[in-house]
């Protein structure tokens, strides 16, 4: 994984748009994705995800590692908008580092989702969910 992760700090120094951390946060967000469009026990072409389905694991990534300051973490690393995701995704197709199907295009990320809406206004706290959820497994109320 070092050696991912230097590749990709190359990649983001050279490009100097995007943080090194927003580049090793897309490759870590890729599980997430695979495994929320059902794709995790596949190989090859049938495990790919579109760019909205890469969005959606971004955004469940991120929900669960930055809550409500999401946005404000994704724009210190320089992205302003889901559309710098697919630039970032593209970036790592033209270094061969993910592979892409003839399909897929940078315009499958532009508005994706609004971040402020999607982690701000729309942010509810999942501790108390999961609270409520193990108190009713062991009978406390």
């Amino acid at each position: 994984m070092q050696e991912l992760r230097d590749q990709l700090r190359k990649i983001a120094l050279q490009d100097g748009r995007y943080s090194p951390d927003a580049f090793v946060f897309l490759f870590e967000s890729l599980d997430v994705a695979v495994r929320m469009a059902g794709k995790e026990g596949r190989s090859g072409a049938s495990r790919h995800v579109t760019g909205q389905e890469v969005l959606a694991g971004m955004r469940e990534n991120a929900l669960s590692r930055f809550g409500p300051l999401a946005a404000h973490v994704w724009r210190q690393w320089g992205v302003r908008e889901t559309l710098d995701w697919g630039k970032i995704v593209f970036l790592l197709i033209d270094h061969n580092l993910l592979k892409r199907q003839d399909e897929d295009k940078l315009e499958d990320f532009r508005e994706g989702f609004d971040f402020d809406a999607a982690f701000v206004t729309g942010y509810g706290p999942r501790l108390a969910a999961a609270l409520a959820a193990s108190g009713s497994k062991d009978g406390a109320s």
